[in-house]
């Protein structure tokens, strides 16, 4: 077990509070100590950042030489990238494979938003006087991120890139139970060039850590990814402050497999949008409505390969789906899927931990798939966060989609079908942020990325994404001749 250090002020050091250990979610073995940060942290931190953005050694970079540190920083985690993946899987239990993967998306956020600071344009607007009038875009200042627990390094990336890009500073809030890739990301950024100040990372509890970030009035923007609860609580706070804000919430994404579409295809898609990442998704796809006509042939084959999936140990490479991140949170799993039982839902599949070895010392639960309850039951409404998928037939397009829409929640959808103009049909009426058309969960950083309803506001990623961490700022040059008239 390893004592970690955090990146406060400039300085390497214990936060002030009380000490506290992190877990292995495969076995329960604590796997590093490190200090909770107090309030008096955050007032440390937030006041050096905004000393260090205000200095010549930031503040008087261009944009091409932000960038530069930028792409140093990415460079860095390629440098580091099967270390920050073993360290990612001993945070939450992610497959190694897959904490890979996102090592991999952080550098290459960290790539894009130096090559959107370097080519990003003002501009000069059209003259309605005798005057030149441009737009021009400056950094916000001190930025809080607040980052979840399932994937951190790329959560973390896609807020520290586009922010740093901007010219801002950031303090970071990680997840109490995986604080390790934000502590990392910092000292990469150290080592790249980012003057000292202008990161800081505070773990700790989100009551103290979070709360006292949101509320402190040199704080100039949120930017949050976690439950929707406590995201509307920072907007509570942020609105008696005008403060702006992106909200990364919750999701309860349907997925529709129509009459012509390639079961193959559906299947495969199907199981990876709600079983990768053992279900702890925001984007999960984790209702499927599957058209009346090919409902049994497609339960058969999915609960078929259901049972073929590798739940196991996330430092095997043939592993799909590790454990959840906690025994809490897989106690909170097995409330819902007993929840579904209670409301008549029957189990195809899963529905239980699996046992021995391994599984009776981490907080593994099987992939489960439960079929024969109505839309509106808790199960189908409530994000449950877990490997849990709710399979329901549909015949009538109309109803189809008022079912989807008829949700909290409004951050992703799927469609599998072969009829292109049903595809752009379906995805037009659908109230969702993002809609995949014969794939699912796959991301690049230039797109934009969001949800509406109850998923939250604003919009990470996107060569316009840097835009989120920046005021716009016009400017009149007079050109006219004579004194204004009015005084005349």
């Amino acid at each position: 077990m390893e004592h970690i250090e955090t990146f406060i002020a400039g300085a390497w050091r214990n936060a002030s509070g009380p000490k506290y250990a992190t877990e292995y979610p495969a076995d329960g073995s604590q796997v590093a100590t490190l200090h909770a940060a107090t309030a008096a942290d955050v007032d440390e931190a937030v006041q050096a950042a905004e000393r260090a953005r205000l200095q010549p050694a930031w503040a008087g970079l261009k944009p091409h030489e932000r960038a530069g540190i930028l792409y140093r920083i990415a460079a860095g985690i390629r440098a580091r990238a099967e270390e920050l993946a073993q360290l990612q899987r001993l945070d939450n239990g992610k497959p190694v494979n897959e904490t890979r993967a996102l090592v991999a998306s952080a550098a290459g956020t960290f790539q894009f938003f130096a090559a959107a600071a370097e080519t990003l344009e003002d501009s000069i607007t059209p003259s309605r006087g005798d005057y030149v009038s441009m737009s021009v875009h400056e950094p916000l200042g001190v930025v809080g991120a607040i980052t979840p627990w399932n994937s951190p390094i790329a959560s973390e990336a896609q807020k520290l890139a586009p922010a740093l890009a901007a010219g801002c500073a950031v303090v970071f809030k990680p997840a109490e139970i995986t604080p390790r890739m934000a502590i990392e990301l910092a000292r990469i950024a150290q080592q790249a060039g980012v003057p000292d100040g202008i990161i800081s990372v505070l773990p700790g509890k989100g009551s103290v850590v979070g709360d006292a970030l949101v509320r402190h009035p040199l704080v100039r923007r949120i930017a949050f990814t976690g439950g929707t609860t406590v995201g509307l609580g920072i907007a509570r706070l942020a609105a008696e402050r005008l403060m702006p804000v992106s909200l990364e919430l919750g999701g309860k994404s349907p997925t529709i497999v129509c009459a012509d579409a390639d079961l193959d295809h559906a299947v495969a898609g199907v199981l990876f949008g709600i079983f990768s990442s053992s279900g702890e998704s925001c984007i999960a796809g984790s209702r499927a409505f599957v058209h009346a006509s090919v409902y049994e042939e497609f339960k058969r084959r999915l609960v078929a390969a259901v049972g073929q999936l590798r739940v196991g140990d996330p430092a095997s490479e043939q592993t799909q789906m590790g454990p959840l991140v906690s025994r809490s949170h897989r106690e909170s799993v097995e409330r819902y899927v007993q929840l579904g039982v209670d409301e008549g839902g029957k189990v195809l599949a899963g529905g239980q931990r699996p046992v021995g070895g391994i599984y009776d010392r981490g907080s593994y639960y099987l992939p489960t798939i439960i079929e024969g309850l109505p839309n509106q039951a808790r199960m189908c409404q409530e994000e449950i966060f877990g490997p849990v998928l709710a399979l329901l037939p549909w015949t009538d397009e109309a109803d189809l989609i008022a079912q989807c829409n008829d949700s909290a929640y409004g951050l992703a959808s799927g469609i599998w079908t072969s009829d292109y103009k049903a595809a752009w049909r379906l995805g037009a009426a659908l109230q969702t942020g993002t809609v995949w058309i014969n794939t699912y969960k796959l991301f690049s950083v230039s797109t934009p990325f969001g949800g509406v309803k109850m998923s939250g506001v604003g919009r990470e990623k996107g060569r316009l994404g840097i835009l989120e961490y920046m005021n716009q700022k016009s400017y009149y040059w007079g050109t006219n001749a004579a004194p204004l008239p009015w005084s005349r």
